[in-house]
């Protein structure tokens, strides 16, 4: 009973022709996202007002959600003595090859932007993941490519970073995996 006298009241104090119009809501879709919104999100933050639409509460849970699983996607590479940016450079340089990137190749193929690829090139080349070398074609081309080193790395991370992403989000299913990806290529465009 206090729900149904709560969202009746939010709807009149909305006046609601001019919310529908404001934030693209109809009658039935403000319904159902007054009836969903303290769950989920806005109880996670701690919010007490109401999202201003459901793109700003879709926008918010995406970035909570990328955040906890990119802090514990850290946490379990930390265990083995990289940094996420290391080993998707890593994963990058691994699938070029032989003939390997150049620094500025490696920052347009990178999950997350990093504004000193070459200092990351630098870390890993200390390490030994990684070697630097002039073309002989343009000397001022230095191609970067992964070593044997940086290869058992990646190696010895491949079974446990695939049963991490099972952990994570394994449980969604197959079907509900696809449309998420699908949805996220949209959100994307």
């Amino acid at each position: 009973m206090h729900d149904e006298r709560t969202r009746e009241r939010r709807l009149s104090s909305c006046q609601t022709a001019s919310c529908g119009m404001r934030h693209g809501l109809t009658i039935s879709r403000y319904n159902d996202y007054i009836g969903d919104m303290f769950s989920g999100i806005q109880a996670e933050i701690k919010q007490s007002k109401p999202f201003s639409s459901l793109e700003e509460e879709a926008f918010l849970a995406l970035m909570r959600t990328a955040d906890q699983l990119a802090w514990r996607g850290a946490e379990m590479l930390k265990q083995h003595g990289l940094s996420p940016t290391q080993y998707n450079a890593l994963r990058i340089l691994r699938g070029a090859g032989a003939k390997g990137l150049a620094c500025s190749e490696i920052g347009e193929r990178m999950i997350n932007r990093d504004p000193d690829i070459t200092r990351l090139v630098d870390r890993l080349e200390r390490r030994g993941l990684v070697r630097r070398s002039r073309e002989q074609k343009d000397r001022r081309v230095i191609t970067t490519c992964i070593t044997p080193a940086g290869l058992e790395a990646l190696k010895a991370l491949d079974g446990p970073i695939e049963e991490f992403h099972r952990h994570l989000l394994g449980h969604l299913g197959e079907k509900r995996l696809q449309a998420l990806i699908r949805l996220l290529e949209a959100a994307r465009e």
